[in-house]
């Protein structure tokens, strides 16, 4: 799925309960589809599977736009997950 998005802005979790007058974000499952999803306010997002196999341990939310379909959404995934770039080193 990241492969096919866009990534338009990302935020660390604080800055994005900041920027949306938050304070809490909830991930949730849903029980038919087993698919996760994050709920902030009265909208919701998209979770990367990084999320469902408990590998989310950096996490940002980015608003993406798919290739596809041209849908707008946010999305909750680990950072360094898509974007397009590749981390060599750190110095």
């Amino acid at each position: 799925m990241i492969r096919d998005l866009a990534f338009i802005q990302s935020w660390s979790i604080p800055q994005f309960k900041a920027n949306q007058r938050i304070e809490e974000i909830e991930v949730k499952r849903n029980e038919k589809t087993g698919k996760h999803f994050f709920v902030f306010g009265f909208e919701s997002g998209a979770c990367s599977r990084k999320v469902e196999t408990g590998e989310l341990t950096m996490p940002m939310v980015s608003q993406v736009v798919s290739g596809r379909t041209g849908e707008q959404f946010y999305l909750l995934h680990q950072r360094g997950e898509g974007g397009g770039a590749t981390t060599i080193c750190k110095l």
